[in-house]
């Protein structure tokens, strides 16, 4: 019972971390997008923003958005498993429970 708990909370980890990702995700080719339409790019160092060449943002919003991806990739792998060793201790627990219920 007390390992149907902990992968449930291990599940629930999961989906949050893979939201803020997703999160992220969206983020990045909002910002992506919006470089391709403007004259003027910034980055934000700190508390300032610095003005810096388009190219080296795209780049380096393309090289977060490839990192990113690969989380989301890492995460979805994790759910899935999570979500199999759940139904399975599911079973488990069902099966226990009925067999206290005969004796």
């Amino acid at each position: 019972m007390q390992q149907l708990q902990l992968t449930q909370q291990n599940l629930q980890n999961i989906l949050m971390q893979k939201q803020q990702i997703q999160s992220q995700l969206v983020e990045l080719e909002s910002a992506l997008t919006e470089l391709k339409t403007t004259d003027k790019a910034y980055k934000i160092i700190g508390k300032i923003m610095i003005a810096s060449p388009k190219e080296n943002l795209t780049k380096d919003l393309k090289e977060k958005k490839e990192v990113a991806e690969v989380r989301l990739k890492n995460f979805n792998n994790q759910e899935e498993k999570l979500k199999s060793n759940l139904e399975e201790l599911q079973k488990q627990v069902m099966a226990e429970m009925q067999k206290d219920k005969k004796d």
